[in-house]
């Protein structure tokens, strides 16, 4: 099974007289790399949120928002020193006095003055509004999950459909090979028979010679090994956990593999099947960097 690291869920629930929404988004990236936004009341519980986030997503670029809001009566917990205030008040009128000024914002000035305004600064976390966001964070990263797995379904499609056009080029590598060599040994025969002429030449020496070179150029072990890398590709995208590292290491194999029979080919064919192959694992490569 393939997953993609693009992902999306959301989800929101209502306990006594608070709405608990989360959101949660997810890109490509290498490792976990998590930006998280809670409500203060939950600040103390941080860690646990985010040990949940990685493991259920295991990595990427993942964004995740809690938003908290109230649905019920509201209480008042400001709370005012009213003599300290008007003590403030008053002497900023008798300042306002002295130097012939108005009273306009002396109300404001002084209800801002120090220790007038007390309480409220503190959101204290209730354990059924904590029990309510796990539950609601499990749901948003389910579905966050489930879209990755839809998404992979597509990816994995693309990547079985680009190794078969890989496969059909090695198949027709295979074919061409016979003629290669053939061609090869033609090509040597009558340069070593136009250079020496009548003069002659050891034939046996000639034959060595053309041993050596053809062993040189040939891509029979090769063709196994891509053919075997393609096969062992095609067996991880149908495993059960996605393997977006492990392929991304076969897929070099797969290159290296290719541009092997590239440098030994030496046969205008040939070259042109190894262009397409290469072109197909490109495209492989691209969405490879985006699979768990």
């Amino acid at each position: 099974m393939v997953k993609s690291m693009t992902g999306y869920g959301q989800c929101a629930a209502t306990v006594n007289d608070i709405t608990v929404l989360v959101e949660v988004k997810c890109l490509n990236a290498k490792f976990m790399d998590l930006s998280l936004r809670l409500p203060r009341m939950f600040n103390e519980r941080e860690a646990e949120v985010r040990n949940l986030v990685s493991d259920k997503l295991e990595r990427g670029k993942v964004s995740v928002s809690v938003d908290v809001q109230k649905t019920g009566r509201q209480e008042v917990r400001l709370q005012y020193n009213e003599e300290l205030f008007l003590a403030y008040y008053q002497q900023l009128k008798k300042l306002a006095d002295r130097s012939m000024a108005t009273y306009d914002g002396l109300f404001q000035l002084a209800l801002n003055s120090p220790d007038v305004v007390q309480g409220g600064t503190r959101e204290e976390m209730d354990p059924a509004e904590w029990q309510a966001l796990l539950k609601v964070l499990s749901e948003a990263l389910l579905k966050c999950d489930e879209f990755r797995i839809a998404e992979g379904k597509v990816l994995g499609q693309k990547l079985a459909e680009y190794i078969a056009s890989i496969t059909k080029s090695l198949t027709a590598v295979a074919a061409l090979d016979p003629q290669r060599i053939e061609k090869i040994r033609s090509r040597i025969k009558s340069g070593v028979g136009e250079f020496f002429d009548k003069e002659g030449f050891d034939r046996n020496r000639l034959e060595q010679e053309i041993i050596y070179y053809i062993e040189k150029l040939d891509i029979a072990e090769e063709q196994v090994r891509l053919q075997t890398h393609l096969d062992y590709f095609l067996q991880l995208l149908g495993e059960p956990q996605s393997n977006g590292k492990k392929l991304g290491f076969l897929a070099q194999e797969i290159g290296r593999e290719i541009n092997t029979i590239g440098s030994k080919a030496n046969d205008a064919a040939m070259q042109r099947q190894v262009v397409q192959m290469k072109e197909e694992l490109e495209k492989i490569k691209e969405q490879l960097n985006n699979i768990l």
